[in-house]
């Protein structure tokens, strides 16, 4: 015994040794970049590596983000390869078992467990997702945003599958700051619930913390651009003003809010009666589900006498989540709103809120009608589901999170964002 102890001291005093050592000659060389044996020691088991991938790991995602051809062609053979989509899948039973202790999920998936700056701990951010399948999405979304300091409300779809139901609680209960909202609804796509489910989380968020300071809303196909500490400082200059799609609506569109709609066996239809005019005479806008507000914006949709008549009055409309926030937020009084003249119109591409490649937008540089370049992916209902193609074009872009994400048809994509953005916010630490 006394020799097997007196053999882990030895082993002790080598390493501090040999720390000592390479400490030292990092001061002799000044060099800023020299090995830190502190970051080591502290945070570079946070680093993502070849031995936390899984099949993935094969890509070369440096190649990949620099645009290299030959990485590109090899990472698009892969995601076509029937195997290896299949071996990447993560079964929601994997979850459900694994989160039975919570420690050893949260180590072995490399969580943030503390805040990387004192810049990030003094702004914390609330988070709303709606999610309703794809579990191995949603907890690589989790992973990517999550800080200990940041709260996080997740709505799961009432008919989603019993094991994601299941496996998305497993893996909420592992965090004080996560939880899942206190009324659930059968979102319908196109319909009312839709904003029932992200009105659930503000109303949860807002009476669970106080120190928030905006309000950020996701769905399960959602992954994020930039570093917590990026979005904060992004955030922190809007100097409390909200970022989110507002502009006229097209004429094709008006109808959504002239004639009244219904569900009917699980499906929005219209019901062949025409609305009555919006309260206070409300201009209403264009937008999109998805916004950056602060928390005085989100305490008006939930106080706000004018606010909430206009929630009541569209809940009979179509696609309401397409302009009930763009419509708040032009609303006098209404904190972080801008006025409604037309020259405070803002597109999605100036909102920092979300990047998204719709089909009829896309095209190459040269042509005056292409918004952005073609897609790298596949579409799904006229939207680009990324490839790993459109990540060195995607990481130019201001924008704080990009739509859609699928690792059922490129799980490189998503690989390679996580490992670049996790590299990025140690890198601060050094």
């Amino acid at each position: 015994m006394r020799l097997l102890k007196r053999g882990r001291w030895q082993l002790l005093l080598k390493l501090t040794v040999v720390l000592g050592s390479l400490w030292i000659l990092s001061l002799l060389s000044g060099s800023k970049t020299g090995w830190d044996p502190v970051y080591t020691l502290r945070y570079n088991w946070l680093d993502y590596t070849d031995a936390d991938g899984g099949p993935e790991k094969v890509c070369n995602c440096s190649a990949i983000l620099e645009g290299d051809r030959e990485a590109l062609d090899q990472a698009k053979l892969l995601t076509i390869t029937k195997d290896f989509r299949k071996s990447v899948q993560i079964p929601d039973k994997y979850y459900i078992n694994a989160t039975k202790d919570c420690r050893k999920f949260k180590l072995s998936r490399k969580y943030l467990t503390f805040p990387l700056s004192q810049e990030e701990e003094d702004f914390p951010l609330a988070y709303s997702m709606v999610v309703h399948h794809k579990v191995q999405n949603f907890e690589r979304l989790l992973r990517a945003i999550y800080a200990p300091q940041n709260i996080y409300c997740v709505h799961v779809d009432k008919k989603s599958e019993a094991s994601v139901i299941s496996a998305i609680k497993a893996i909420t209960a592992c965090f004080p700051n996560v939880f899942i909202a206190s009324k659930t609804v059968s979102v319908v796509y196109a319909a009312w619930p839709r904003v029932q489910a992200d009105l659930n989380c503000m109303a949860d968020l807002y009476n669970a913390s106080t120190k928030w300071k905006y309000f950020i809303n996701l769905c399960g196909q959602d992954f994020p651009l930039k570093t917590n500490l990026e979005i904060v400082r992004m955030l922190g200059s809007l100097k409390g003003g909200n970022s989110l799609e507002s502009d006229k609506m097209v004429e094709g569109k008006k109808w959504r809010v002239t004639l009244s709609h219904q569900i009917v066996d699980g499906k929005i239809q219209a019901s062949g009666k025409a609305k009555d005019p919006p309260p206070f005479k409300v201009p209403i806008l264009s937008g999109n589900a998805y916004i950056v507000v602060s928390r005085g914006y989100i305490r008006s949709v939930l106080e706000d006498n004018r606010v909430l008549a206009l929630i009541e009055w569209a809940k009979d409309t179509y696609s309401p989540d397409e302009f009930l926030w763009a419509t708040i937020q032009r609303m006098p009084g209404v904190p972080g709103s801008t006025w409604p003249n037309s020259k405070y119109d803002m597109t999605d591409i100036n909102a920092v809120a979300r990047l998204v490649k719709w089909q009829w937008h896309e095209g190459s540089q040269d042509s005056l009608d292409a918004v952005y370049p073609e897609c790298q992916g596949n579409h799904v209902r006229s939207i680009c589901v990324y490839g790993a193609g459109d990540l060195q074009w995607m990481l130019k872009q201001h924008h704080l999170f990009a739509n859609k994400f699928d690792i059922d048809t490129d799980p490189i994509a998503v690989h390679c964002l996580e490992k670049y953005l996790r590299q990025k916010a140690l890198a601060g630490l050094h």
